[in-house]
């Protein structure tokens, strides 16, 4: 399943949520130009969550890649679906929040995430990039917020698509739970690099929790269509 859109407006225009998604393709723009110049693995280490540096080599530089990481991608796929998902489901989050609380929240969730990769391979040099571990925190917080909202959807039947409006709890369900599985899946070969499955898990946990701390449930009745006439 691939969210295209919600079916709730927002106030506001979501100021962060679309500064956050120009500032991660401004980054990959210059991880171009790095990977030109063959310097794109070295840029990776330096500015991604590297686990054993946190766990054996603590100092300064280890704890800035907890955010520094969050600006970080591997390839147009890797950022094309986190920025889809993070304009899809952060404005509203944004909008209910305000913005300096959705900043606070969204990197603190990010930091939780990297933390919560840490913790499950506390032993692992390869460098943990991207921003889903901050936007698993953000689709927490609209599973917990918006939970009867309608999202659309499209929805791969084998050769088939279509397109389907479905509740939010549906879709941001579906999707936790594979991260869950292939969490599970993943320990065996955790060494060996891979989507940073832990990341998503303690991301999504975090925001389901800290958006108690940051933003209030919309009171029903919310209406997310006109009425009908």
């Amino acid at each position: 399943m691939l969210p295209l859109r919600d079916n709730i407006p927002t106030r506001r225009f979501p100021v962060v949520t679309v500064a956050i998604i120009i500032l991660n393709v401004l980054v990959f723009l210059l991880e171009l130009l790095l990977q030109a110049g063959g310097s794109l693995g070295e840029f990776f280490m330096n500015w991604g969550v590297v686990p054993y540096e946190l766990t054996q080599q603590f100092g300064l530089h280890a704890l800035v890649t907890l955010f520094t990481s969050l600006f970080v991608h591997g390839g147009f796929m890797h950022i094309l679906g986190n920025m889809l998902y993070l304009w899809i489901f952060g404005n509203n989050v944004e909008d209910l929040m305000g913005r300096w609380k959705f900043t606070i929240f969204y990197l603190l969730c990010g930091v939780l995430a990297g933390l919560a990769q840490v913790a499950a391979g506390p032993r692992s040099e390869i460098p943990a990039i991207g921003a889903s571990g901050a936007i698993a925190g953000v689709l927490g917080a609209y599973l917990v917020l918006f939970p009867r909202a309608r999202v659309a959807t499209l929805v791969f039947l084998g050769i088939f698509v279509r397109i389907a409006n479905l509740p939010a709890v549906l879709v941001l369900g579906f999707w936790f739970v594979l991260q869950l599985l292939n969490g599970v899946l993943s320990v065996a070969t955790f060494e060996s690099g891979g989507v940073a499955w832990f990341a998503h898990i303690g991301g999504f946990v975090a925001g389901m929790l800290l958006v108690w701390l940051f933003a209030r449930r919309p009171r029903p009745p919310m209406r997310f269509y006109p009425p009908r006439r």
